[in-house]
C-alpha cells in the first residue's frame, strides 16, 4: 500500500528531526534548565513555533494540497505552477506583513503571550526581543509549506519531510559553541531559530526547482484560485492547528507560575515525538491519497485507505501512549535529569507527560480523521470542531491552573479537548457514511488494546520490584545520570519487546502485511481493498 510507504518517508525523516530534537532538548535542558529565563525563551520560540506546526504539519497543505493536485492532474504542470505562484506570492506578503506588525507591536502582544512576564520588566523586555528575532521564521516556514504541499503532490515526501532537521543542527550547533552566561545563549539561540528557517526554505525551493516545479514571485493578485484557497485554508488552518493552539493557550497560562512553562515544554516535546512521526506523518500521505481516491470516484478505497490509517497509527500510538503513562518519571529522569535541570523538574515534568499522555492517541487520531473533511475541501466543519476543542481546554485548563492542579491542569485540559475534538470528527464522518469501521479493524483495535495493557502490566512490575536493585548496581559504576538513561532505555526495550510478542501472539498485527505494505509497488498506486478490509 503506497499510504504505508509514502507515511513511512516522512514518518522516518520526522523520528530523524525528533531525534535531533530530543537532542537539543537534553542540550537545553542541562544548560538552560527550568525557570524565568528559559520560559521567557520558550515563549519566543513557541508563537513562531506555533505558525510552523500549523503550516508544515499539514493545515495549510490541507487546503493547498487538492486544489493544486486537481490543476496538476486536470490541466497540466503549467497550470499547477501558475497557481502555486500566485499563492506564494499572496502568501509572501501577506505573512510578511504580519512578521513586520507583529515586531512593531510585541511590546503590547507580549501581554496575553507571558503574563507572567509582567512583574520583572527586565525579563518582559527580553521575552520581547528574543520573539521579535524569531519572527521572520513565521514567513520562513509560510513559504516552506507551500513549496512542500507542492513537493507532496508530485510524490516526493521526503525533501519537506527532512526540511525541519535543519531547525535542531543550527540549534544543537549554538547549544555546543556558544559561550557565555544563560541569558547570551537564549539570545545566540533565537538568532539560530531565524538562520535554520532561511536554510530551510531556500533547500526546499531549490528541491522543487529540480523537481520540475516552476516558482516564480510576482505582483500578488487575487485569483479566482487564490480566493478559494483563503475560503478553505483559513478555516482548514483553524482546525489542523488546534492541538497547537491549545498548547499556546496553556503555554501562556503557564508563565503564571514561575518554571511551569519549561515543565509544559519539555513534557510538550517528549509527547509529540509520537505524535509527529506517527500522526502528522500519517495525515501528510494520507490527504493526497484520499484526495485522488475520490477525485477518481472510488469512495470505497478511500474509506479502505482511512481504515487502515487508524489501524497502523493506533498500533504503533497506543502502545507509546501506555508506556508513558506508566513510566513518564524514568522517561523524563533519564533524557532531561543532569546540569540545571533536578529532581523537582522531573518530577513536575513527568506529571504533564502523563497527563498529556493519555491524550495522545486523540491527537493522532485528529491528524488521521482531518483528511477525510479536507480532501472532500470540508474545511469548515472541522473549524466548528476545532472551536468548541479550544473553548474546553481554556475553560478546564483555568479552572484546574487556578484550582487543585496548577500547572498539570492545563495538560489535562488539553488532553480532554483533543479527545472532544476526535470523537466529534469521527463521529460526524461515520453519520455521513464517510467513514465506517471495518471488520479488521475493530479485531485488530480490540487486540491491540489488550497487548497494551499487559505491556502496561510487565511495565509496573518491573519499575515496583527492579527499580532499587537495578539502579544501585548501575549507580555504582555508572553515575547517576548515565543510570537513568540506561534505566530508561531497559524499560523502553523490555516495554516494546512485551507489547510486539504480545500483539503478535494475539493477531493485532502481521509483520509480513507491514513488509508487503513498505515495498514498493510495481503496479497500481494503492492495493484494492474488499469492503470488508482485507486485500483484494
Amino acid at each position: 500500500m503506497r499510504l504505508l510507504r509514502s507515511s513511512a518517508v516522512v514518518g522516518g525523516f520526522t523520528l530523524l528531526s525528533r531525534f535531533f530534537g530530543v537532542t537539543r532538548d537534553i542540550l537545553l535542558a542541562a544548560r538552560l534548565g527550568a525557570g524565568p529565563l528559559t520560559d521567557a525563551f520558550f515563549t519566543a520560540l513557541q508563537f513562531p513555533n506555533l505558525f510552523r506546526r500549523i503550516f508544515a504539519e499539514g493545515a495549510f497543505n490541507s487546503a493547498f494540497i487538492p486544489l493544486y493536485a486537481r490543476r496538476l492532474e486536470g490541466e497540466g504542470s503549467e497550470a499547477a505552477n501558475r497557481f502555486a505562484s500566485e499563492v506564494l506570492s499572496v502568501l509572501t506578503v501577506s505573512v510578511l506583513a504580519l512578521v513586520v506588525i507583529a515586531q512593531i507591536i510585541m511590546p503590547w502582544l507580549m501581554y496575553p503571550l507571558g503574563p507572567g512576564f509582567i512583574s520583572d520588566p527586565d525579563l518582559f523586555a527580553y521575552a520581547v526581543l528574543m520573539t521579535q528575532i524569531t519572527m521572520p521564521y513565521l514567513l520562513c516556514m509560510s513559504m516552506a509549506a507551500m513549496i512542500s504541499g507542492a513537493l507532496n503532490s508530485h510524490g516526493r515526501f521526503a525533501t519537506a519531510a527532512a526540511a525541519p532537521i535543519l531547525l535542531n543542527v543550527v540549534l544543537i550547533t549554538v547549544l555546543l559553541i556558544a559561550p557565555g552566561e544563560r541569558r547570551d545563549l537564549a539570545l545566540w539561540l533565537s538568532i539560530g531559530v531565524t538562520v535554520s528557517g532561511v536554510l530551510q526554505t531556500s533547500w526546499l525551493y531549490m528541491t522543487a526547482r529540480r523537481a520540475g516545479i516552476r516558482l516564480t514571485f510576482r505582483a500578488p493578485r487575487l485569483t479566482a484560485g487564490v480566493k478559494r484557497l483563503i475560503v478553505l485554508g483559513v478555516p482548514g488552518a483553524a482546525a489542523a492547528g488546534v492541538t497547537h493552539v491549545n498548547q499556546l493557550v496553556s503555554g501562556s497560562i503557564a508563565t503564571l507560575q514561575e518554571g511551569a512553562r519549561s515543565w509544559i515544554y519539555y513534557a510538550e516535546r517528549l509527547y509529540q515525538l509520537p505524535l509527529g512521526v506517527i500522526g502528522i506523518a500519517m495525515g501528510v500521505a494520507l490527504l493526497p491519497a484520499l484526495s485522488k481516491r475520490l477525485r477518481a470516484g472510488d469512495d470505497a478505497g478511500a474509506m479502505g485507505g482511512q481504515n487502515r490509517a487508524i489501524e497502523i497509527s493506533m498500533a504503533l500510538t497506543l502502545p507509546a501512549a501506555a508506556a508513558l503513562l506508566v513510566i513518564p518519571d524514568a522517561v523524563v529522569a533519564g533524557l532531561f535529569q543532569r546540569g540545571a535541570f533536578d529532581g523537582s523538574d522531573t518530577d513536575r515534568t513527568a506529571l504533564a507527560l502523563a497527563l498529556y499522555a493519555a491524550g495522545l492517541p486523540a491527537f493522532v487520531l485528529i491528524k488521521v480523521f482531518a483528511p477525510g473533511f479536507f480532501a472532500r475541501e470540508d474545511t469548515l466543519t472541522p473549524m466548528k470542531f476545532a472551536a468548541a476543542s479550544m473553548l474546553v481546554n481554556l475553560v478546564v485548563g483555568v479552572v484546574l491552573f487556578f484550582g487543585p492542579m496548577g500547572y498539570a491542569g492545563l495538560a489535562l485540559g488539553t488532553s480532554l479537548a483533543g479527545w472532544l475534538n476526535a470523537l466529534l470528527l469521527g463521529g460526524t464522518l461515520v453519520r455521513r457514511g464517510q467513514f465506517t469501521p471495518d471488520p479488521r479493524l475493530k479485531h485488530r483495535l480490540s487486540r491491540i488494546l489488550i497487548a497494551c495493557l499487559v505491556m502496561m502490566a510487565a511495565l509496573w512490575l518491573i519499575v515496583h520490584y527492579g527499580e532499587a536493585p537495578a539502579t544501585s548496581v548501575l549507580t555504582a559504576q555508572l553515575g547517576a545520570a548515565l543510570t537513568a538513561l540506561v534505566w530508561m532505555a531497559g524499560l523502553v526495550v523490555s516495554g516494546l519487546g512485551v507489547f510486539v510478542v504480545s500483539t503478535l501472539l494475539l493477531g493485532g498485527l502481521k509483520p509480513q502485511e507491514l513488509l508487503g505494505a513498505l515495498k514498493r509497488d510495481s503496479g497500481a498506486a494503492v492495493t484494492q481493498q474488499r469492503p470488508d478490509g482485507t486485500d483484494a
